[in-house]
């Protein structure tokens, strides 16, 4: 069967090199829907993302790599999410930039439950871990979907508390879908997309590279109503997720430790950061909401 040409058009937009999320939504304001932006010519595109852009927008240099995701959007268990489908993520249309488009290996449902992020230290204690299972097997149970990143110590055991309940867990990969990161968490991976869903806005293939970490944490609190952090160094990605939940108006938490242990020194910045989010930051996500759904709604109407 040809792969429908509405998502092909979103894969190949989003593939596009330095084509960033505010430059995307520039456009389907603009013009609607991905199949209208490469119908529209260069003068036009030009106009709203200047020359360089529009050049690589029509180039299609991309488009082997267009035509390997949809093939893998076409097997079992396999899906890709864009902003204009009802399956996407209402929660992740509230945050500043949600990704276009999320490449999910598992239960597409998943995404639209009530969640939780549960995450914390990769030299976790065996408290924190205890801590961390215990939590979102009791979450997962009364219905909760736990989100985590995948990460060894606090995420690995927050992923299986969370498998142990009805509510299940959904899993953000700073690599590609087709690669599970690190390799000594495969077997939960192949667990998590067999009960839950592997999700991940980068192309197939794409490496552990450092910087794609924080860009993913993003997308963990913003599938979230909430992100609780078992053990936190003071220089770690699980503050990263929480100053990126309380930027988006989440609700942040902390499970206390020892206050002499490295790994839970961060807390304090956790928990300063969810009182702040309370206090100043609720309306922005909010406000967000409101335009990212307004430009998506423009583009369906075009």
């Amino acid at each position: 069967m040809a792969p429908d040409a509405g998502l092909a058009a979103w894969v190949r937009l989003s593939l596009v090199p330095g084509l960033g999320g505010g430059a995307l939504r520039r456009l389907l304001a603009e013009f609607g829907l991905p199949e209208r932006v490469l119908a529209a010519g260069r003068a036009a595109l030009s106009r709203s993302v200047g020359d360089a852009l529009a050049v690589r927008i029509l180039a299609d240099a991309e488009a082997s790599m267009a035509e390997r995701a949809l093939a893998w959007a076409a097997g079992p268990g396999n899906a890709i999410v864009t902003l204009a489908d009802a399956a996407y993520p209402a929660q992740l249309l509230e945050i500043p930039d949600p990704p276009a488009l999320l490449y999910v290996r598992g239960d597409v449902r998943v995404l639209g439950r009530h969640c939780l992020a549960i995450v914390g230290s990769r030299n976790a204690t065996a408290q924190g871990i205890a801590n961390a299972e215990g939590f979102a097997r009791s979450f997962s149970a009364a219905g909760v979907t736990i989100v985590s990143g995948l990460a060894l110590g606090i995420d690995a055991a927050a992923h299986r508390g969370g498998l142990a309940g009805t509510g299940s867990t959904i899993a953000v990969l700073g690599t590609g879908i087709d690669l599970i990161y690190p390799r000594r968490n495969a077997e939960l991976g192949a667990q998590i997309a067999a009960r839950g869903a592997l999700v991940s806005e980068f192309p197939l293939g794409t490496p552990p590279a450092r910087h794609n970490f924080p860009l993913r944490n993003r997308i963990i609190s913003g599938l979230a109503r909430g992100v609780l952090v078992v053990e936190a160094a003071m220089q770690s990605g699980s503050l990263i997720t929480a100053r990126a939940a309380a930027e988006q108006g989440r609700d942040v938490f902390a499970v206390p430790g020892s206050i002499h242990s490295p790994v839970v020194q961060g807390l304090s910045c956790a928990d300063q950061g969810g009182r702040e989010a309370r206090r100043d930051r609720a309306g922005r996500a909010r406000r967000a909401a409101g335009g990212h759904a307004d430009a998506i709604a423009h583009a369906r109407d075009r």
